[in-house]
């Protein structure tokens, strides 16, 4: 049973960090790519970040890129995302996704439950 679970998520004031982490288990995690995604409050799903499955290819939304880094652990079954000069507008739910497949254009099949970050003085 695929179970992927976040964590990291808080309460911090603008231009401050925080590194979310994503608990991986019920499947050979370093086989699959991942991605992180958010929902801010009455908005869509947003893309933010992904990672294929040995990490060595990354991609960001161009509202995150230069601010956050995508990463795995592939020995601890753990996705990260550390998140850099944060501003009111990354306020959202973030969520880890698993992947299909071993590339990081894949479709989603799981998602965890989220951890919510909120941005704000």
């Amino acid at each position: 049973q695929v179970q992927l679970v976040e964590s990291g998520g808080g309460l911090v004031q603008p231009g401050g960090s925080l590194r979310l982490s994503c608990a991986a288990t019920g499947f050979t995690f370093r086989v699959y790519a991942m991605r992180w995604v958010r929902q801010a409050p009455g908005k869509a799903l947003e893309w933010v970040s992904d990672i294929n499955s040995t990490g060595g290819s990354t991609n960001y939304a161009d509202s995150v890129k230069g601010r956050f880094t995508i990463s795995r652990d592939n020995a601890k079954n753990t996705l990260y995302l550390q998140m850099n000069s944060l501003k009111p507008e990354d306020t959202a739910v973030y969520y880890c996704a698993k992947l299909r497949g071993s590339s990081r254009t894949g479709e989603v099949d799981y998602r965890g439950q989220g951890t919510q970050v909120t941005v704000s003085s």
